[in-house]
């Protein structure tokens, strides 16, 4: 790399240009999961974020919910905590078992379109955070892959079946205290 002396900017080759983009462009992982006792409406979200050599553990209760709700707010969550600790530059793959999550993306110039209304002319539901996921997905480079969901265990480490345990562990906990 050299010093321009008329512009004072670094001059790199393109080999050089290759391997800083591999060292500035980082990848971060996320696997979110919600789960909800829909007769009791109380609710457990979870997220592990894998960034460089590091595993951040995310996760929350909330009464009057639903399962929609828990698995957005994971998600929601899960991504505002990976923008403290990224880059502009670095990319988040985002791991979730929620075909409703996973088509946001995919939906949200419709969404917009129709006034985040149903065909009926409703107020979807959740509007708040699908929007709110939506501002997040408009200022990232977030790519979101669909999982299987429950899935058995077996000797590969699965980070989905991991927060899907603590979801639900969570749910289970807080309504034992609920319910004593």
């Amino acid at each position: 790399m050299q010093i321009s002396k008329k512009t004072n900017r670094i001059i790199v080759t393109p080999n050089q240009k290759i391997i800083l983009s591999l060292i500035m462009n980082s990848e971060i992982k996320i696997y979110t999961d919600g789960s909800c006792h829909t007769q009791l409406k109380i609710g457990g979200w979870a997220a592990i974020i894998f960034y460089e050599n590091e595993k951040i553990l995310l996760k929350g209760v909330a009464e009057n919910t639903n399962h929609n709700k828990m698995e957005l707010i994971a998600v929601i969550e899960a991504i505002k905590h990976a923008k403290t600790i990224i880059t502009s530059s670095d990319k988040i793959v985002l791991y979730s078992d929620s075909q409703y999550v996973v088509n946001i993306p995919k939906r949200m110039v419709r969404l917009k379109q129709n006034n985040f209304t149903t065909k009926k002319g409703i107020s979807i539901r959740n509007i708040e955070l699908v929007k709110e996921l939506i501002n997040l997905i408009k200022s990232s480079d977030i790519k979101f892959v669909k999982v299987k969901a429950h899935l058995k265990k077996s000797e590969i480490e699965n980070p989905n079946r991991e927060v899907d345990k603590i979801s639900r562990k969570i749910v289970r906990d807080f309504v034992g205290r609920k319910t004593t």
